[in-house]
């Protein structure tokens, strides 16, 4: 896949199809199709497209390469994303779910990933300020995380915020 990442403003104003599709991806049968086909069709699809095509239509999302925490092999995640100037900021939310995803767990041990073909640092945003800067920023971009973090509450996890840093 060629490195390539389209800059994702979380200032910039979003139209209607794009607010209709985050509406829809926290319904249930928005829910059931993620889980079900999209995220799972998605790192065959955007690798195959260079990062073109992806099911998530005008919601930004890339490929997150990491190495597998236990095993060391080679993983692949699609995953949402918007800037913070040079820093691509990845949300590890597994859609609201008790336990964190894989992927994060794997860029923890292995902080050295590749994010839409591209070469980045992976670091957990720890700063209490700064999480909720980033919140206000992600919220803007997927209005859904909000809901996301509501139910993740529900189980006791506080889900991570991760600033890829560009190397």
């Amino acid at each position: 896949m060629t490195g390539r990442l389209t800059y994702v403003d979380p200032g910039r104003r979003r139209g209607a199809l794009y607010r209709a599709v985050c509406r829809f991806s926290t319904t249930k049968l928005g829910m059931w199709l993620a889980e079900r086909i999209a995220w799972k069709l998605d790192p065959y699809l955007l690798r195959l497209t260079a990062g073109h095509l992806r099911s998530t239509g005008p919601v930004a999302s890339a490929l997150l390469e990491t190495r597998g925490a236990r095993s060391g092999q080679p993983r692949r995640n699609a995953t949402l994303y918007f800037n913070d100037g040079d820093r691509v900021i990845i949300v590890a939310s597994k859609r609201g779910a008790p336990a964190h995803p894989a992927c994060y767990h794997n860029l923890c041990q292995h902080p050295d990933v590749r994010f839409g073909g591209l070469p980045f640092r992976a670091e957990v945003v720890e700063d209490e300020r700064e999480r909720e800067r980033l919140w206000e920023l992600a919220d803007r971009v997927f209005p859904q995380f909000a809901d996301y973090r509501e139910w993740a509450a529900g189980s006791g996890r506080a889900i991570p915020i991760v600033r890829l840093i560009p190397r």
